[in-house]
């Protein structure tokens, strides 16, 4: 198979270049759909690995990740079969902003998502750098590799991740790599942009890995978690019901702790900041503003006088413990003096220096909303390679993309997730219509409909969407069909159920400081009071809503429950917002106008509004400058010409 141009035997539907989490979750989604697919890595021993911090989760992150597991994705399993330590992030604010972290076993994590694609009918599996796409007389033919192989298929979803043009920097000293021991991808880049394609530099960095057996672990703060860990995944089977996926059983759990900087940490850096390429000029990408570097955080917060860091071991198998919060770059001497300044860590021996990776991304504006790049057709682009940063933000991207490859390839519209259905709205909105000047972080205050979408709600939300796309098989359906019919059956059992003001139940909705009971009460009502819960009901529990709830329905379906009661007010004004704004969204805007005449839009406004002309009102509330305040003073005028 000689020759710089040589094709290898055989054609895919759809090829994925890059095994990262949106490379894995795009392939088996693409899979689901029956699509043969093969997946391009650069190192097959790397699928799924988790090159930061090995974590997953987090406030709207694990909103992804439910939307993910409602839709048939496998992060949620993958994190559950790998999970070491688990916590309940905003456990005292609501519902509706609270999140699980899992701290994962590195190699496990991988492990199971190397064995779940590799076991999955219609899926290949090879090594290869990916240089350029391959194209006929202007149509995708496939890719073609470093080597010169040309791999055939309909459609590609590229996931590079940050290996396009990578860089890696600690101190004075660049190698070029897309992640430590890694090799970049050169070319890629570089032909994107012959063909058209605006990229920009972002830049993203990792902590020091130290030895545990270096850590005085008397000097710091335990940071225990939930026992027992709670699982992440609810609707597809755990993989741990396979045996050729994980373990038969979780993994046993281990502690974190915690420990701070403090002024002689901040000194030592300071001294060193002039060689720091983040404040050389070394590095011209923009970092993740809501991760920044502990350079920057001791310049941009220089009246704090310490910076919270957690020590996560990195698995089992390994001695190595992830210093988190301890983003850094400086030099490697430089390193081993600021470790060494911290509580708890005075005789540590680094394993690995922490360090800074620039790459090329896309700027997001150009894709469309199923992730398509319209210069080349068939061409989907998912994951940090769009401006992203975050291992679940890449996973929520590559469905997205593989959706718009399957529904591309059927011939099918795009499917569009709207941002006031789904975090995946959201995320894929902000992307396409703002791009992205720093790595785009997903926060719940993005989702301006978030009291609506919670994790625990996912399933409601999307379950029906994903078998209706074809990502949910029969028995996983029936699963899910299962759980939510006895959640509407509970719902009715509760509202059916009425407690009567006898000095018995007085005293006891008393007892549990619920307020008083002076009129016959719904179980359901009683439920919407603070602070209680299912169980404090249980005296009053009907037969048929105890057989639901102790043997159907979970903790998070109980929780949910409760939640949907406590808010019920709330989550009916929200819907009625939501609506309103739907149908301002679908406005159509006139072509030709000019928008520095309508009163309320700024001039920065009206200056995005002549530029990129958007068909309706939904468009341009997505433009960088266009402020809520411009898109309510553009409805009004709306509204006057109408009535003209």
């Amino acid at each position: 198979m000689g020759g710089s141009s040589a094709s290898y035997p055989g054609a895919w539907d759809v090829i994925v270049v890059g095994g990262g989490h949106a490379g894995v979750e795009a392939t088996l989604a693409l899979a689901r759909c029956g699509r043969r697919v093969l997946l391009l890595t650069q190192a097959v021993d790397r699928i799924g690995w988790m090159s930061c911090n090995p974590s997953i989760g987090g406030v709207g992150k694990t909103h992804l990740v439910a939307e993910l597991d409602a839709l048939g994705g496998v992060m949620a399993r993958l994190a559950d079969a790998a999970a070491v330590h688990v916590k309940l992030l905003n456990a005292s604010r609501g519902p509706a902003v609270q999140a699980l972290r899992a701290q994962c076993d590195k190699l496990a994590y991988a492990t199971a998502s190397r064995t779940t694609v590799e076991s999955t009918p219609g899926v290949s599996v090879k090594q290869a750098t990916v240089e350029r796409l391959w194209l006929q007389d202007g149509a995708l033919r496939g890719v073609t590799t470093q080597h010169g192989v040309r791999f055939e298929a309909r459609a590609v979803v590229l996931t590079a991740g940050t290996f396009m043009a990578g860089v890696l920097h600690t101190g004075d000293r660049q190698v070029r790599g897309g992640r430590a021991g890694e090799a970049a991808t050169t070319g890629l880049g570089a032909w994107l942009r012959a063909e058209g394609v605006r990229t920009r530099r972002h830049k993203t960095g990792t902590c020091p890995r130290l030895d545990r057996r270096t850590i005085d672990y008397d000097a710091v703060d335990l940071d225990p978690g939930l026992d027992p860990p709670p699982p992440m995944a609810r609707v597809a089977p755990a993989l741990h019901e396979r045996a050729d996926v994980a373990p038969a059983r979780r993994l046993r759990q281990m502690p974190c702790f915690a420990t701070e900087t403090n002024e002689r940490t901040h000194a030592l850096i300071r001294r060193s900041l002039d060689r720091s390429p983040m404040f050389t000029g070394a590095i011209e990408g923009v970092g993740p503003r809501y991760c920044p570097s502990i350079e920057d955080k001791v310049v941009r917060f220089a009246d704090r006088p310490s910076h919270t860091l957690y020590l996560e071991r990195e698995g089992w198998q390994t001695s190595e413990v992830y210093l988190s919060g301890l983003s850094t770059s400086l030099p490697p001497d430089a390193q081993v003096e600021v470790v060494r300044s911290i509580r708890g860590l005075q005789h540590a021996e680094l394993v690995r220096y922490g360090y800074a990776v620039e790459y090329d991304v896309i700027d997001a504006r150009q894709l469309r909303a199923d992730l398509s790049l319209p210069v080349v057709g068939g061409l989907f682009l998912a994951g940090q390679v769009n401006g992203t940063s975050g291992y679940e933000e890449a996973a929520a991207q590559g469905l997205v993309a593989a959706l718009g490859a399957e529904r591309w390839l059927a011939g099918e519209a795009p499917f569009v997730f709207d941002r006031s259905e789904s975090y995946l709205g959201v995320l894929v909105d902000d992307l396409v219509g703002h791009g992205g000047d720093e790595p785009y972080r997903m926060l719940t205050s993005r989702a301006e409909h978030r009291l609506q979408l919670r994790t625990g709600n996912a399933e409601a939300r999307l379950s029906a969407i994903g078998r209706e796309l074809g990502l949910l098989d029969d028995p996983t359906w029936a699963r899910v069909q299962a759980r939510l019919d006895a959640m509407a059956r509970a719902r009715e059992a509760l509202e059916a159920t009425t407690i009567t003001p006898t000095p018995a139940n007085q005293s006891a909705i008393a007892a549990l400081g619920a307020g008083g009971l002076d009129k016959p009460t719904t179980l359901a009502a009683l439920l919407g009071r603070p602070g209680l819960t299912l169980d404090d009901l249980r005296t009053w529990w009907p037969a048929a809503l105890a057989e639901l709830l102790d043997e159907t329905l979970d903790g998070v379906a109980r929780g949910e429950l409760a939640t949907e009661q406590r808010y019920a007010g709330y989550i009916a004004r929200a819907e009625q917002r939501r609506r309103k704004l739907a149908r301002l969204r679908k406005m159509r805007l006139p072509g030709a106008c000019d928008w520095t005449t309508v009163p309320g839009v700024s001039a920065e406004a009206a200056a995005a509004l002549q530029r990129r002309r958007p068909e309706d009102l939904g468009a341009a509330s997505r433009l960088p400058g266009v402020t809520p305040g411009a898109v309510a003073a553009i409805a009004v005028w709306l509204e006057g010409r109408r009535r003209v």
